[in-house]
């Protein structure tokens, strides 16, 4: 399928991006919006799924985490392969390929979940899951290549936080299941998901676009994976969208665990946190747009530490309300600095260039190429922080009985990311070259 491409894109052209560039880009925006929103709920299914699983599934709580750690990781790793299958493949025909492709996770899922199921057969399904956690890096890299310079905050943010919705969204739709119709019935979920699927395809076929300039580029990817800034914004964007994936898919279990609500109860609560943090995304990106990616996200990070210590708090405490209030704390932080990290990427690369001696459209089409390459390794090493969080909680729950150990870990984390925010990119302003005042405190 060779599909509609776009052959001439140069969104930096004032006069192109006014008369055609934005409105073709936001088109593609609004489209990738909502493959990828189904994508995230598909990867986050199993944070309703194991609402669903009572005593007579015969799985203890360790093991529950185990499942929805096995979703994350499988989302993490396979981002870095579809962050280059869009310009293998182009935008829009990676996106009608990779909506598709989610019928396989929840078809599986809507023929395995019922008691007697071997824990095995979930792990596998499971695992699935994953593909759906791919979307995001292949929807990032092709919006980051529609939309110019000073409006890739917005974009990626708005892209990133409607997708992200999706987490909540899935929650919310268990709930209503569970309130309905019951803890007996979690095929209901599933079958609500496999037309949205199948529509996400079809309006991405009908709506979107290739972009031909966008080649597949070792050289940028080897260039990427040796440039220290791609590790050192993977590292903090573990701190921000590693929390809020890892908290997403155990707030749920957590409640239960610690504070033994029921499945309804966990899921009336489970939903508004990522609800909280996706919505506020966009606005993270557009504060980083307007005073530098690197203030927002050094004062993310100096909140998240001080929430976490509220949910320490609260868990030592066995306090539920104060619990509540942190951890929503937590994903809206989380939310505002998945915006501010990411809006860095492209800024971070494209002052690279003029550092390099590079100028104007030379500069920009650098900041591009490297920021896509980047994005993906960024995006998977991120994913892998919320691995890290199922596994904390499985370690601290299974020692300990709480999630206070965990927290404690948390928290000494955000601090280094703080640390490390003020002492690379806010310490010392690097000299700026004379061709353009980009400065690492404005990125």
């Amino acid at each position: 399928m060779r599909g509609r491409w776009i052959e001439r894109w140069d969104p930096e052209d004032e006069t192109f991006w006014r008369e055609e560039g934005e409105r073709v880009a936001r088109r593609n925006l609004y489209f990738s919006v909502f493959s990828e929103h189904i994508g995230f709920s598909v990867w986050t299914l199993w944070s309703v799924m194991v609402l669903f699983m009572g005593p007579e599934y015969g799985i203890d709580p360790a093991g529950k985490f185990f499942l929805i750690a096995v979703a994350t990781l499988v989302g993490a790793v396979i981002r870095i392969p579809y962050t280059f299958a869009v310009a293998r493949f182009g935008g829009r025909n990676w996106t009608v390929f990779s909506a598709l492709l989610l019928l396989l996770p929840t078809g599986a899922a809507f023929a395995v979940m019922e008691p007697g199921t071997s824990y095995t057969t979930f792990v596998l399904v499971a695992a699935l899951t994953g593909v759906g956690g791919g979307n995001f890096a292949s929807s990032m890299t092709n919006i980051n290549a529609f939309f110019p310079l000073h409006r890739k905050g917005w974009a990626l943010g708005l892209n990133a936080g409607g997708g992200n919705i999706g987490v909540p969204v899935v929650q919310l739709v268990g709930l209503l299941v569970i309130g309905v119709a019951g803890a007996a019935h979690p095929r209901i979920v599933l079958g609500v998901y496999i037309p949205l699927i199948v529509v996400a395809a079809v309006c991405a076929a009908l709506y979107m676009d290739n972009l031909a300039p966008v080649k597949n580029d070792t050289g940028a990817v080897k260039e990427a994976v040796k440039a220290p800034h791609t590790w050192i914004l993977a590292f903090l964007y573990i701190g921000c969208f590693g929390s809020f994936i890892g908290y997403s898919f155990a707030f749920g279990l957590v409640l239960q665990t610690q504070f033994g609500r029921t499945p309804l109860q966990a899921a009336s609560l489970t939903f508004l946190g990522p609800l909280l943090g996706s919505l506020i995304r966009p606005f993270g990106g557009a504060l980083a747009d307007r005073h530098g990616g690197a203030r927002i996200t050094l004062t993310t990070f100096a909140g998240m530490a001080a929430a976490t210590g509220v949910v320490v708090y609260a868990s030592v405490t066995e306090s539920l309300p104060v619990f509540l209030v942190g951890f929503t704390a937590l994903f809206v932080l989380s939310g505002i600095g998945n915006g501010s990290t990411f809006k860095m990427i492209p800024a971070v690369f494209t002052r690279k260039a003029y550092g390099l001696g590079l100028a104007n459209e030379e500069a920009d089409a650098y900041g591009r190429r490297l920021s896509g390459a980047a994005m993906g390794l960024i995006g998977a090493v991120g994913a892998i922080g919320g691995l890290g969080i199922n596994l904390a909680f499985r370690q601290s729950f299974q020692a300990g009985g709480t999630g206070t150990a965990a927290f404690v870990a948390f928290l000494a984390y955000y601090a280094a990311c703080l640390t490390v925010t003020w002492a690379v990119y806010l310490r010392r302003p690097a000299e700026v070259p004379a061709q353009r005042q980009l400065s690492y405190s404005e990125v």
